[in-house]
């Protein structure tokens, strides 16, 4: 069934303009004008998700479009027409990269364009906030539906905090580590070899392993980091092909222990997002499709692409993702549970809030370890230089002794 934006005007002569679906235009005429409707303008519409996942030449600020979500849901709660919200809102919006966009919706929704479609034409904003528009036209409960999306994307948000704040003291660790090793072989290293240089003495074997490393990293160091840098471009550039990404989201999975935990989020994130759409009232396919354009792993939305032309097909969506096999087979059995109980957007949920709890657990187990193997590399590191840069003097003492 194909999406086509209807305008008409009723028995009292009022004009409305809203979203149905129809196997043709005649059909959808045909079925209106029976129904004492006059019939102004017919006009077949693409999918907002696929509208929505074009590629973006810019992202919105998650925070800022928070912010933005909450303001607006308060406003249509109040009962404010769509357009006078927008009003207020354009002129309140702090966030100059955001404002643009705002007028530019508020200017489409004037002209008679479906808020849903005024957003998905900007294709800076998420698929999953598009669809639950749309769900909220479609349903005419538009301030419940977009109370429900600022909850995902408030839990979403803090999830994705506590996740970058766990790893900034790690990072800054490694980070500090590989400093002080490049200063030790750059410098260090090749001025006690220009010392024993000079002393014409014989030099055990760890010294000489130590000063030919140390001298030939001083010698081609801008070179290293020129070829480091080249391989950095070079590989951001083929990560960008779909099959690449592919590939690299492959290799992460097949990691051990991070590639676990990689996946747990994915799914996650895949379950929030499907139970957000499903309690909004989205069907079980369009759901599906809007979740592949959320998710931010090529792996993953292959997989629910995959999944969602069985569901299309009329397999449950259990055994879709299980035939796909990258996501959990725990996840898996309380999707089952939820579908034969017809409670499937709260198991969805509840999926969500399993594998975030166990991914925060594992990362918090994982990144305990990092510390401390951090410190028994790097002290070991520095007492294999201090033993093989004070070796030498060690046997000239015993020497004039």
């Amino acid at each position: 069934m194909a999406e086509f934006l209807l305008k008409y005007a009723d028995a009292r002569g009022q004009i409305h303009q809203q979203v149905e679906e129809g196997s043709n235009e005649q059909e959808l005429r045909e079925r209106f004008t029976q129904q004492g409707f006059l019939i102004y303008s017919i006009k077949r519409r693409a999918g907002v998700a696929a509208l929505a996942g074009r590629r973006r030449a810019k992202k919105v600020d998650l925070e800022k479009f928070l912010i933005f979500n909450q303001q607006f849901v308060t406003l249509v709660r109040a009962g404010l027409p769509i357009l006078k919200c927008l009003d207020l809102l354009c002129e309140r919006l702090t966030d100059a990269k955001l404002s643009p966009f705002i007028r530019e919706v508020r200017d489409d929704v004037k002209n008679g364009t479906l808020l849903s479609e005024a957003f998905a034409r900007r294709g800076i904003f998420p698929a999953i906030f598009i669809t639950s528009i749309l769900a909220g036209e479609k349903s005419g409960a538009l301030g419940e539906v977009l109370e429900r999306y600022v909850n995902y994307q408030r839990l979403a948000l803090e999830v994705r905090k506590k996740l970058m704040l766990s790893l900034l003291y790690p990072a800054l660790l490694v980070t500090l580590v590989i400093v002080l090793i490049v200063f030790l072989v750059t410098y260090v290293v090749p001025n006690f070899a220009q010392l024993y240089q000079g002393l014409q003495a014989t030099l055990p074997a760890p010294t000489r392993l130590l000063i030919a490393i140390g001298t030939t990293a001083r010698d081609y160091i801008l070179a290293g980091v020129a070829a480091l840098i080249g391989a950095g471009i070079f590989f951001r550039a083929w990560a960008q092909r779909p099959a690449a990404r592919t590939k690299i989201d492959m290799l992460k999975l097949k990691t051990p222990v991070a590639g676990e935990v990689w996946a747990k989020f994915q799914v996650a994130q895949l379950a929030r997002v499907l139970s957000t759409t499903l309690t909004g009232g989205i069907p079980l396919v369009q759901a599906l499709e809007t979740a592949s354009e959320s998710v931010g792993s090529a792996l993953i939305r292959e997989s629910v692409g995959q999944a969602r032309k069985l569901v299309k097909e009329g397999q449950s969506l259990s055994g879709s993702l299980a035939t796909t096999g990258v996501f959990p087979p725990l996840a898996i059995d309380m999707i089952e549970v939820g579908e034969s109980t017809g409670a499937l957007p709260q198991m969805l949920a509840s999926v969500a809030e399993f594998y975030e709890d166990d991914v925060k657990t594992r990362m918090t187990a994982a990144l305990a370890l990092i510390e401390p193997m951090l410190m028994i590399f790097m002290g070991g590191f520095v007492a294999f230089v201090l033993i093989g840069l004070y070796l030498p003097i060690f046997s000239l003492a015993d020497t004039l002794k």
